[in-house]
């Protein structure tokens, strides 16, 4: 089989570093993207180079997340490098924490745009190519922020939440195809989140221990597809949505006690078959 070709977004550091030196190990050919940064060297270059130097092929693209056409670059740089691309791992995106009321609207547009608008972008670029070939492998990263929210973190939590629905039916438009897409909520000590996490849990929480995760989810044995898992500390769980039973409409209060106590366990695979379950 010929090598494949991955993308990963946000590569320069943290997460996306890891998540590109451990494909390239595997023999993956990775396109480490990571904006620039005026009067900066390039985080992207510093990577490829790590990876050169370990034996692995790597080329560095730089456009940004907020770039309209940025899809459309990282899908050319694979293909004009290498002629394939089979692996897409969208990590790119930042928080600005903040309470609501406090928070411009400005400021939680930037945040929807390089997380949500950023991933989306890339990813209508891909989808075409992928049909065509008949095969991918797609991991995009949310947040447990977006699938449970956070004090402070209104926009995060959005964009990452609007993540898991664009993968969600993304996964159910590719059915009859060999293409897996899937979310990753990651726990990890990274630039990104080291305010939060002691020093002593570096190694814990290790970006390499997602990395493992997202080595898992592109590799071509995984049958596994429209899924969000929480990844950290050497440990998966697989993170579900699920609702109770419908009940027959009584009071307000009754019916919300009543719906209090049951236990969620129905976990519908589409809109369409919540729906037919909520006709029953």
């Amino acid at each position: 089989m010929a090598q494949h070709v991955a993308i990963v977004t946000g590569a320069g550091k943290g997460l996306g570093r890891a998540y590109a030196h451990k494909l390239a190990s595997l023999g993956i050919r990775v396109v480490v993207n990571n904006r620039c940064h005026a009067d900066q060297p390039n985080s992207a270059d510093a990577v490829v180079t790590e990876i050169k130097a370990l034996g692995g092929s790597a080329v560095a693209e730089y456009s940004s997340a907020q770039d309209p056409e940025s899809g459309l670059h990282l899908v050319n740089k694979a293909l004009d490098t290498w002629g394939r691309l089979d692996i897409v791992v969208a990590n790119a995106g930042f928080d600005h924490p903040q309470s609501f009321h406090k928070q411009s609207f400005a400021n939680f547009e930037a945040i929807m745009e390089t997380n949500f608008y950023g991933t989306a972008r890339l990813l209508h670029a891909v989808w075409p190519h992928l049909r065509s070939s008949g095969y991918g492998r797609v991991v995009v990263s949310s947040s447990t922020a977006g699938l449970y929210g956070n004090h402070g973190q209104s926009a995060y939590s959005a964009s990452k939440a609007a993540l898991i629905g664009l993968m969600r039916s993304l996964h159910h438009e590719v059915k009859n195809y060999d293409i897996g897409i899937n979310a990753i909520a990651p726990y990890a000590l990274t630039p990104l989140t080291a305010k939060w996490f002691p020093n002593d849990w570096a190694t814990l929480f290790s970006a390499e221990k997602v990395a493992d995760t997202v080595a898992l989810l592109t590799s071509p044995d995984n049958p596994v597809s429209g899924k969000v898992y929480i990844s950290g500390a050497g440990k998966l769980r697989e993170a579900r949505m699920q609702e109770t039973q419908a009940l027959e409409w009584t009071n307000a209060r009754a019916i919300m006690e009543e719906l209090a106590a049951l236990n969620a366990s129905e976990t519908p695979e589409s809109a369409s078959q919540e729906f037919e379950r909520f006709l029953l």
